[in-house]
Formats: C-alpha cells, sequence, structure tokens
C-alpha cells in the first residue's frame, strides 16, 4: 500500500515538472508604472521632541535624490568654486503617509526636504527611537551641506550629513 502511494506521488512530481518544462517559466508581470502627476512631498514635521547629537561627526548621509537637489544647493549658500560646508539643522520625521516606501523617514533642512534616510538607517532611526520612547516623533540633528566645488570646469552634486550614529 505504502509503496502504491509513493510511486503516485512519484508520477504526479514528474508529470507536474514535464508540464512545466514544456509550457516554460513565465517572468514576472513588470512593476506598475507611476501615474504622471505631482511628486509626493512628506508633510512638514512638528516641532522636535529631542535633538541627537554625535559630536560633529556627520556620520549618516541623506539619500541623494536629484528632485531635491536645487533645495540643497539653495540651502548650500554661497562659496564660490571652492566645497561646500554649511552648518543648518534638520528635523527628522517617520512619513507614514508615503505611497513608495513603507517605512521611511523624511529629512527636512531648515524647514525644507532634502530626502531620505537609507532603510537601513531609517530602520535604526526607528529601533533608536522605540527605545527611547517617542516612536514616530519629529527629532532635530545638526546637518552639513557638503559638496558643489568645480571639478574639470562642472560642479559637483551636493549632499546631506547628519550629526548622527545610526551604525550602531
Amino acid at each position: 500500500m505504502t509503496d502504491a502511494i509513493l510511486l503516485a506521488i512519484m508520477a504526479l512530481s514528474l508529470a507536474a515538472m514535464y508540464l512545466l518544462l514544456k509550457k516554460g517559466f513565465r517572468p514576472a508581470a513588470p512593476p506598475a508604472a507611476r501615474a504622471p502627476g505631482p511628486a509626493y512631498v512628506p508633510a512638514q514635521p512638528g516641532a522636535p521632541v529631542k535633538h541627537w547629537s554625535d559630536g560633529g561627526r556627520m556620520l549618516t548621509e541623506v539619500l541623494a535624490e536629484s528632485r531635491y537637489q536645487a533645495t540643497v544647493r539653495e540651502l548650500a549658500g554661497e562659496h564660490g568654486d571652492q566645497g561646500a560646508d554649511t552648518r543648518l539643522q534638520a528635523v527628522l520625521a517617520v512619513d507614514p503617509l508615503n505611497p513608495y516606501d513603507d517605512k521611511p523617514v523624511a529629512v527636512f533642512v531648515a524647514g525644507r526636504m532634502t530626502g531620505y534616510l537609507s532603510p537601513k538607517d531609517a530602520q535604526a532611526f526607528r529601533e533608536i527611537q522605540r527605545r527611547e520612547e517617542i516612536d514616530g516623533q519629529p527629532i532635530s540633528c545638526d546637518a552639513a551641506i557638503r559638496g558643489g566645488s568645480v571639478w574639470q570646469g562642472k560642479h559637483l552634486a551636493y549632499a546631506v550629513w547628519l550629526d548622527m550614529d545610526l551604525s550602531r
């Protein structure tokens, strides 16, 4: 009896493999295109509940998105051909309404949207918030806007760095 059941299972497995190989594997459907229209911008965060500092080491980089580069360039101010190193205050806020990411952390510098934390940094940020019992609350920290120097006749891109160590 057991042998008959095992033979039936083997026969069904072989039939399924034959059908898969005969028909081939179909590639996954391409992702749906984003609907045209205005780009999503998160809501301005409220007043920060805490100011984090890591002694001015500026270890966390904000993800550079091309659509925020003009804003970051304006915030960097005039610096000639030398690279900018403009110091401002940043506010980080969890963005639960973002339609493109499920757990993003938006970064506002001087009240203007400049980008997001990387997914790994956003997770670390949320874990620290949970530990300190301030889940989902806006946090401030010092920020540095660097870049924009001239190299081979062209201005380099700008980057926003935050005075917080999320690698711990």
